[in-house]
């Protein structure tokens, strides 16, 4: 009765993904969503396998490409990414999950992305007004995960969001969930991933404030009345995923990984990001992929990375990092810290 019980809500939710994926591919519009900084991947590790994350599980950061990845956290973590992003953009996440006997994991995360300074230029002063304004985006959310069966886990995740350009700005909630399904014992696994569904939201502040002429060629009317730009709300950036990941044992103290997606993107064509890893017990990584294949206009696609881990009393600590090509737009880097106890 129970394994019954299990297979339906496995079925219910397969159904619901490919609803919601079907709907996400009559969408393809380049630059027509709010809050690309959710799009960034934060894990070193996922990164460098292509971003092929729907079916990998182990690390408390995976949770960003399935939730359901949390209820297969074997222990408390704690990990952060530092990004140099593209055009001298800093990228920082942190996430944390927390494992709660005989209930599930609970897991906090938080993501921070900021221009600098940028100088502010308009039509009349290109060279510049003396004045400067910054880009920052900010994301915070909370998620859980458990098994259901020793094979079926689950995991939902809801964000809050916010961006901020100068003084005017956008906020929003997103909702993640997910399912992940083990073939077989030390086996292959199936995940699927619904990323960042919500409602549309848009910008306001004091920046769309302005002083208006009704009739600027009407000579002692008030060319100075209050008035306010109005904004178009956007979606967010949803994106569907199913993929598979694969263990290779190949005897002695190594491993192979190897881990495919296939993405369906609200504001994008499709694409299939596929990535390996090799593992030497568990010490060291050696990852390579190939992310967003057949995506319209892709700029590089190429990403490598390495992993070291080391037990310090009781503890272990990890570092990842990871390497990507960005073609005309050049290259950018991950640098992802961890603990486990």
């Amino acid at each position: 009765m129970m394994k019954n019980r299990h297979h339906i809500s496995l079925a219910i939710m397969t159904v619901f993904f490919l609803i919601a994926g079907a709907h996400l591919c009559a969408q393809t519009k380049v630059g027509t969503t709010i809050g690309q900084f959710l799009k960034i991947e934060p894990g070193a590790r996922n990164a460098a396998l292509g971003s092929a994350g729907a079916a990998m599980y182990g690390e408390v950061i995976s949770a960003y490409h399935n939730p359901a990845s949390l209820g297969r956290l074997p222990d408390v973590q704690i990990q952060f990414t530092h990004s140099p992003w593209l055009a001298d953009i800093n990228y920082n996440y942190l996430i944390a999950g927390i494992p709660l006997s005989g209930m599930g994991t609970l897991m906090v995360q938080i993501t921070s992305l900021n221009s600098g300074e940028i100088d502010v230029r308009t039509v009349e002063q290109p060279l510049g007004t003396g004045e400067r304004y910054s880009v920052t985006n900010f994301s915070m959310g909370m998620g859980f995960g458990k098994m259901l069966t020793d094979r079926i886990s689950m995991g939902v995740q809801i964000n809050y969001l916010r961006e901020t350009i100068w003084h005017s700005s956008a906020s929003g909630f997103a909702l993640n969930i997910g399912v992940q399904y083990q073939l077989a014992d030390n086996g292959p696994i199936l995940g699927a991933a619904i990323a960042n569904f919500g409602p549309r939201t848009g910008y306001n502040g004091r920046d769309l404030f302005l002083n208006y002429d009704f009739d600027p060629d009407k000579y002692g009317d008030n060319d100075q009345l209050p008035a306010e730009l109005r904004t178009d709300d956007f979606p967010l950036p949803t994106i569907f995923r199913a993929g598979i990941s694969y263990p290779i044992r190949l005897g002695g103290n190594q491993k192979v990984i190897v881990a495919v997606d296939a993405a369906h993107p609200n504001d994008n064509t499709e694409s299939i990001s596929f990535g390996g890893e090799w593992n030497y017990g568990e010490f060291f990584s050696l990852r390579g992929g190939y992310r967003d294949m057949f995506l319209q206009d892709l700029e590089g696609g190429v990403v490598l990375g390495a992993g070291l881990q080391v037990g310090l009393s009781g503890y272990r600590l990890s570092f990842d990092y990871a390497w990507a090509d960005y073609g005309i737009l050049q290259q950018t880097q991950r640098f992802t810290l961890g603990f486990r106890f």
